[in-house]
This record gives C-alpha cells, sequence and structure tokens, in this order.
C-alpha cells in the first residue's frame, strides 16, 4: 500500500493578482522503471517543498484553457490542465514529467532522459463549485500510477476561496445497500461477434472558437476479461449512436470527445496535435465500462501514446477499410469509415481529405489483376506470332 502525506495548498493567481486555480490535496507516486539490474518499482509522494510554477495560467482570451504546474524534487512537475463548457469543468489531462537522472529518486536507472506520461481523468465539477473527494483517487500512466487523497480542487473561481457549494467525486457517494436491490438476472454470455457493423454516427465538438472536432465513423469494442468461474471471454460491443451521449472540450494542443452510454459506459477519444510538422493525430483513448459477470466488474483500459488517423491539420483524415488501434493487452477499438478532422475545421465541413494506406493498398489489388491478366494476354500473343512465323519456314514463293 501506498501511505499518503499531508495535503498541501497550491494557489494559481492572474496578472493582477486575484486567484483562479486553488488546489489541496496529498499525491503518492507508484512507478516502474529499468536498471542495470532489470525492473525496479518506486515509491514517493508529493513532497512539503513543491511548489507552483510561472508556467502555471489562468488561460488565454475567455479563460477557457488553465492550468496548475507543481514543481518538486529533482526536475519532476505535475501538471493539471483544466478546460470546461458553460456549466462544467475539468482536469482535462494530467501530465507527469520526471528526470530520470534523479538519482535519489530513480538510483541505479539505466536512462538519464527526461520522460513524460499524462491521462485524461475523472476530475470534474460544476461551474462555481469545487470538486471535493476524500476518497483516493487513482490516475494511470503508462508505467506511472498516480494517486489523490483527500482532493479539493476548483478552477476559474469567482472568489480568492474555495466556493461553499461542491461537486462530490463517485467514490465518496455510498452506494446503495445491496438488501433494497432485487436479485440480479443471470447474465447472458457475450456474443462473440455482434451481426452487423456499428453504427456510423457524424459528431461535433465546439468550443469558444468554433468547431474543434469533426468526426463521422463506427466504433466497436473489443473487450477480454476473466469471468467469476475463472473462464475467460470477449465481449465485442457496437457503439449505438441512439443510446450515447456525445460531449467533448477544445484547446489549444488537445481536443476531447466523450461518449457515454446510457448503461453507464465511457469512452474517451483525445487527438493530440505535433506544432512542428502540424499534424494532428489520435493520442490517446480510454474505456470506463461494467460488466456484471466478471470478475472484477469495473474494466478501466488506458493508452496516452497512440500515433493513428494522422493528417494534416487544415486537413481530413478518410479510411473506408476497419481500422483495428490496440489499446491494451486486454482492449483494442474498431473504426469503421472513419472521416474525422482535429483542431482547424472550416464551416462545419471536412476539408482536403488524406487518405488511409489501407484504402491505397485496397485500390493496389485490382490493379496488379489487371496488370498480370494484361501481362498474360501480351504473352499468348507473342507466342502465338512466334509459333505462326515458325509454322511457315519451310515453304517458299514460286
Amino acid at each position: 500500500g501506498v501511505v499518503h502525506g499531508a495535503s498541501a495548498m497550491f494557489v494559481v493567481k492572474d496578472g493582477n493578482g486575484t486567484a483562479c486555480i486553488m488546489a489541496n490535496f496529498s499525491a503518492a507516486f507508484r512507478m516502474s522503471y529499468e536498471t542495470v539490474h532489470g525492473s525496479q518499482n518506486v515509491s514517493f509522494e508529493l513532497p512539503p517543498s513543491a511548489e507552483v510554477l510561472n508556467s502555471s495560467s489562468c488561460g488565454g482570451k475567455n479563460a477557457s484553457d488553465s492550468s496548475l504546474v507543481i514543481a518538486f524534487g529533482r526536475g519532476h512537475s505535475l501538471t493539471l490542465t483544466f478546460t470546461r463548457n458553460t456549466t462544467r469543468y475539468r482536469v482535462q489531462l494530467m501530465s507527469f514529467i520526471y528526470n530520470m537522472s534523479d538519482t535519489w529518486t530513480f538510483p541505479n536507472a539505466s536512462s538519464k532522459e527526461v520522460k513524460n506520461v499524462s491521462s485524461v481523468t475523472d476530475i470534474k465539477a460544476d461551474i462555481d463549485k469545487k470538486y471535493r473527494c476524500v476518497s483516493t483517487t487513482q490516475v494511470h500512466m503508462s508505467n506511472v500510477t498516480i494517486t489523490l487523497s483527500d482532493a479539493t480542487i476548483q478552477a476559474y473561481l469567482s472568489s480568492s476561496s474555495f466556493s461553499k457549494g461542491e461537486s462530490r467525486c463517485k467514490q465518496d457517494k455510498p452506494e446503495p445497500s445491496p438488501t433494497a436491490l432485487p436479485p440480479a438476472p443471470p447474465s447472458p454470455s457475450p456474443s462473440p461477434v455482434p451481426a452487423e457493423s456499428p453504427s456510423v454516427s457524424r459528431y461535433n465538438v465546439s468550443g469558444d472558437n468554433g468547431t474543434c472536432l469533426l468526426a463521422s465513423m463506427g466504433l466497436q469494442l473489443n473487450v477480454t476479461y476473466a469471468r467469476r468461474d475463472n473462464t475467460t471471454v470477449t465481449s465485442v460491443l457496437n457503439i449505438n449512436p441512439n443510446e450515447t451521449t456525445a460531449s467533448g472540450n477544445c484547446s489549444s494542443l488537445l481536443v476531447t470527445l466523450e461518449l457515454q452510454s446510457k448503461k453507464g459506459m465511457v469512452l474517451v477519444l483525445w487527438f493530440g496535435m505535433n506544432a512542428s510538422s502540424s499534424r494532428f493525430f489520435l493520442q490517446g483513448i480510454q474505456l470506463n465500462a461494467t460488466f456484471p459477470d466478471a470478475k472484477e466488474p469495473t474494466f478501466r483500459a488506458t493508452n496516452t501514446s497512440l500515433r493513428a488517423l494522422q493528417a494534416t491539420v487544415g486537413h481530413s483524415y478518410k479510411c473506408n477499410t476497419e481500422e483495428h488501434i490496440r489499446v491494451t493487452q486486454a482492449f483494442s477499438l474498431n473504426i469503421f469509415r472513419v472521416w474525422v478532422q482535429a483542431f482547424q475545421v472550416e464551416g462545419d465541413r471536412f476539408g482536403s481529405v488524406e487518405e488511409c494506406l489501407l484504402d491505397g493498398n485496397n485500390m493496389l489489388i485490382p490493379i496488379a489483376v489487371g496488370g498480370a491478366l494484361a501481362g498474360l494476354v501480351l504473352i499468348v500473343l507473342i507466342a502465338y506470332l512466334i509459333g505462326r512465323k515458325r509454322s511457315h519456314a519451310g515453304y517458299q514463293t514460286i
């Protein structure tokens, strides 16, 4: 287990000295890293000496994007990036930068690099209310797990103090009494493969500066889990647009699409941008779902280091061929007939199309077959002409 240290207060102020972000929490870090002797686990806490960096921000125009950057130790930092819409705000992305050359924290590390991991979070609250979570909240980032406890967080403050109203995390909400619930019917075994491909739906995410994401696609989930009888099954689920609520957020370097089903399943896709190459791409996928017949009913999977669906900013990415994206060993996402454009979307219309390699390969097949048939016809014709010439070789004109 991880022993949690004392909570610490962190405040971000604007140029006038007015607080725009306040956070009070304790954080524990648990991670693995490679040493000259193999893999090593390490645990440490956010120390009392941690401080807010000047790179923290109250946001640009309309204060839509803001961030809290906390520095500690020898070159480590924890960043909470906030976004909001008209009714809610959230920690859209939590990032952790750690310096492997810190021999005190990472003794005998085989790498001396500075590394960066990140993940979307479930930390969200209503505007003008604080986020409150006494229970522990874990954020998983590749080889790093960050555990927050006794957290009070608020962004876009209307005054320089926490609001009285609060939005409590789901971990703090009491579970319904088991005796008050009727017995659950037996869960049917999941169908291995749906009879049909998923329906293609159109999604639109807008922010203060207009549309930042336009997408048309069908989505299919492949989830492998262990059942209570210790058998392993793979559940293949289609996202039904008629039973799904879509939302999202826009920021300068991150665009998020969040899909939530009526049964409580949440699928999050977030798109990043490489500013140097001016290309956008599907950077991360996160799935939160519940399977009642599973040994561990709550299923979570996250991958923040993807590089899929890439295209030039201002253009759109299109692929009629089914694309298979492996998120984790237990979860993959199939995307059907995808057409997507992130960040720069003009007039709610797709820009110039950049087609996927899979569609290009499919076009090569009929071309190759046609070329082979043409070559075969040419060979037969040449053989016929040579044979005919030889058949007249023994005759002379009288």
